[in-house]
């Protein structure tokens, strides 16, 4: 059973940034997509960002030019830099792996086999 590991969540103010990582192991990191989600209390899981196997990436309209997805599988690490952050990202963040090879538009919890127990993103206004 593969777990993934986040780290990098806290508390900031809005306008802040933070940088999340997972810890994914070498072999998925470079073979599949990966991904970030986000789930703020009473709503569904959302896409944020994926990063397919060739390095390419997609965003969800509601982060795009604020977040960047990126990796170092070299480091076995998946990284999401949060920037210009607002009170409506606040949410738990996981990292999924083991998803498709190539860029998804749409974001499906389904299509991802690992996930990280999630890290608590809570911004105030």
């Amino acid at each position: 059973q593969v777990q993934l590991a986040e780290s990098g969540g806290g508390s900031v103010p809005a306008g802040g940034s933070l940088r999340l990582a997972c810890v994914v192991p070498d072999v998925i990191c470079s073979n599949s997509g990966m991904a970030w989600f986000r789930q703020a209390p009473g709503t569904d899981r959302e896409g944020v960002a994926t990063i397919d196997s060739g390095g390419r990436t997609s965003y969800a309209d509601s982060v795009k030019g604020r977040f960047t997805i990126s990796r170092d599988c070299a480091k076995n690490t998946l990284f999401l830099q949060m920037n210009s952050l607002k009170s409506e990202d606040t949410a738990m963040y996981y990292c999924a792996a083991g998803g498709p090879r190539y860029l998804r538009l749409v974001y499906l919890v389904s299509d991802y086999n690992y996930w990280g127990q999630g890290t608590q993103v809570t911004v105030s206004s």
